[in-house]
């Protein structure tokens, strides 16, 4: 019996494998043998006829792919990059990478190029909430762990759909509840989640600050603030209760579109219950202000005291399995290693460390900036590794037509399906889960290995080495000397030292416990209430709806909201190859409330055209009162979503605005009018 973890969600269910077939480990905290269907499925997605098996090259888009020797394209990756300069060269990651992989990717192009422009589609769905843990606590450092809610009160889920994109997490809080955990939804969807809950609060999509606001005034008016908290831990409280007092109570009611009842309802739950922990998700963190929702969120716990201690706090959920191991190892190009930024000091230890002269000096492109500036004919060799961006970046026709301009696009993948492949040049096939082994952190800082099930496909490589043979070709060999990712590893561990506080405590452990356990960082950081700001307190933050998304209109009278359905993963490269998988829900429909669906002469699985003003799709129409009136539910399955999607992005965290497009309707074929 070979114990793994799961490869898809941010739980990190852990797996046990006996030649057969995979079932869930009872001994693993994260899911005590619980496991999803997409988790006991992984199996059958890794020997597939949409494997890439072979590395294969083109030199124009309209050229056909042919088969290339790995020592060639190796030497072909590295005379593009010495032709080029380190500003022009970017990598673009993934929370499906291990963090072994995401290692050596950050060290060769920081460390060695010299470019900070390596990000990952983890940019996507959790920077805001990374920017808000800094600007408050001063460390990008998740407070709160899945077992928490077994000591807490009251969750409160905003913008989460945990029964569909968390499924055991969510089967973790319906046995709580059943223990006396009472649960609030906040979501303008009646989601799977809402039925679980004990209330559910339908907020109008982009209210959520003005609902936090409203309740931090009840708070502040009722006499409910935690004054000592505030008194010895909170920064800034007097400028932020001078700003609050001055927002119209009426008017933020009113843009939430709930009832006052309803508001009362909620303030009675967050009264009458001692301990409290929020989660949230996309929600919030997709947003053009997304930092300052997550920020308004936090507010309502730092007001109330109700952080840092057993059963309460703010808890950031991740989507990606290791997207925190992205974070951690300085995957995201607004950070240089091991949390480390690009002050002076940071840059000298890391050079030390890798023994290098030409680390990176300042922040890098963000996902999206890298679509930016090639627009711009400013990217020379683009990098993809583990992700799909033509799919997942939001405006596809402009990231189309970027990509076009970029001379040089690197794809790595383990499947040959992806929407990247007609832009790229070059495709290097990866091993995916099963054929690799390495590391990964889960949504609550528990470190885990992922073993190899099964033989490597014979000219497949896990992504580590393929960095690591870059690296060999642009003559870098002995500080990438790399056999197993266990070294990988190891030297991670001993760089986490770098840090002043050494709050990453990765090297408090031997690698073996994690053949049979896991490993939690971080535990009891913030001690005492003592964050590392520079005042040592939490930073309270006014922040006020300012109203920058996309909003609708005469014209446009709809709003798309996004988010994941239960038995798929992102665009169903690996699930929707699963026939068990395929019959939840489909991967392609549009949701709208029966009203609305009246309102237009719509039937049940007719084909609309929706329309927004950067694309359309055509769609099946799934007709239901879970959704608000005025909005539209499309699920990220549907491949093409990101035609309709606007590119707003938040201005501290760069994330962008996924679900505010403003839409309109069509039924197919003949226009129709209210």
């Amino acid at each position: 019996m070979i114990k793994s973890v799961c490869g898809y969600c941010g739980v990190g269910c852990g797996l046990e494998f006996d030649t057969s077939k995979l079932v869930g480990d009872i001994a693993y905290p994260s899911n005590e043998g619980l496991v999803c269907k997409k988790g006991v499925s992984e199996l059958h997605t890794m020997q597939t006829s949409s494997r890439l098996l072979r590395p294969y090259l083109r030199t124009a888009y309209n050229q056909p792919f042919e088969l290339i020797a790995w020592d060639t394209s190796m030497k072909l990756i590295a005379n593009k990059i010495r032709s080029s300069t380190p500003e022009r060269i970017a990598f673009y990651l993934s929370g499906q990478m291990l963090s072994e992989d995401y290692y050596v990717a950050n060290k060769l192009a920081k460390g060695f190029l010299g470019t900070s422009n390596v990000d990952t589609n983890s940019r996507t769905c959790m920077s805001s909430a990374v920017v808000a843990y800094q600007k408050v606590f001063g460390l990008d450092y998740v407070p709160v762990r899945m077992d928490d809610i077994n000591s807490s009160d009251l969750l409160i889920l905003v913008g989460a759909n945990v029964a569909e994109a968390h499924v055991v997490f969510h089967n973790k809080i319906k046995k709580a509840r059943k223990k006396g955990l009472k649960v609030i939804v906040i979501d303008p969807r009646f989601t799977s989640t809402a039925e679980h809950a004990d209330l559910h609060i339908p907020l109008r999509p982009e209210s959520d600050i003005d609902f936090f606001s409203l309740v931090a005034l009840r708070l502040i008016e009722d006499k409910k603030i935690n004054t000592h908290y505030i008194e010895n831990h909170i920064e800034g409280f007097d400028t932020y209760l001078k700003k609050i007092k001055k927002l119209p109570k009426t008017k933020l009611l009113k843009r939430c579109d709930i009832s006052k009842a309803l508001f009362e309802t909620f303030m009675q739950f967050f009264y009458n219950n001692e301990n409290i922990i929020s989660a949230w998700t996309m929600g919030l963190n997709q947003s053009v202000q997304g930092v300052d929702k997550n920020l308004a969120l936090i507010n309502m716990h730092l007001l109330s005291g109700k952080v840092d201690k057993k059963g309460n706090g703010v808890f950031s959920l991740t989507g990606q399995p290791n997207a925190m191991g992205g974070r951690e190892v300085g995957g995201l190009s607004t950070t240089l290693a091991v949390h480390l930024g690009f002050d002076e000091a940071s840059v000298k230890k890391v050079g030390e460390f890798w023994r290098s002269d030409n680390v990176a000096s300042k922040p890098g492109l963000t996902a999206f900036e890298i679509i930016e500036v090639a627009e711009r004919r400013e990217i020379d060799v683009l990098i993809i590794c583990h992700t799909d961006p033509i799919y997942h970046l939001p405006n596809r026709h402009r990231v189309e037509a970027a990509f076009k301009k970029i001379p040089f696009i690197v794809e790595i993948n383990a499947y040959d399906d992806s929407q990247t492949k007609p832009f790229a040049h070059l495709r290097l096939p990866a091993s995916p889960w099963g054929e690799k082994e390495g590391t990964q952190t889960n949504m609550d800082r528990t470190v885990t290995r992922q073993e190899r099930l099964t033989r490597q496909s014979i000219d497949c490589k896990p992504d580590w080495e393929i960095f690591t043979m870059i690296a060999h070709a642009m003559g870098f060999k002995n500080a990438f000397n790399y056999n197993v990712a266990a070294e990988i590893f190891s030297e991670f561990q001993q760089m986490c030292r770098l840090s002043e506080n050494q709050h990453l405590n990765f090297f408090d452990f031997e690698q073996e416990t994690l053949k049979n356990g896991s490993f939690v960082w971080g535990d009891n950081l913030y001690k005492d209430h003592h964050y590392y700001t520079p005042s040592s307190k939490a930073n309270l933050h006014f922040v006020q709806n300012l109203r920058q998304s996309e909003y609708s209109s005469l014209e446009y009278p709809f709003i798309i909201l996004t988010g994941r359905t239960r038995d798929q993963w992102h665009s169903a490269t690996k699930t929707g190859i699963v026939d068990s998988l395929t019959s939840y829900k489909p991967q392609s429909f549009v949701e709208i409330h029966p009203d609305d669906a009246k309102a237009y002469d719509i039937e049940e699985h007719q084909k609309i055209k929706v329309t927004t003003r950067r694309g359309s799709l055509l769609l099946h129409v799934s007709i239901t009162d879970t959704i608000k009136k005025g909005c539209l539910f499309i699920p990220v399955t549907e491949t093409g979503i990101n035609y309709l999607t606007n590119d707003l992005l938040d201005p501290y965290s760069k994330q962008p605005d996924y679900n505010h497009s403003a839409a309109k309707i069509i039924l197919y074929g003949v226009t129709s009018h209210i």
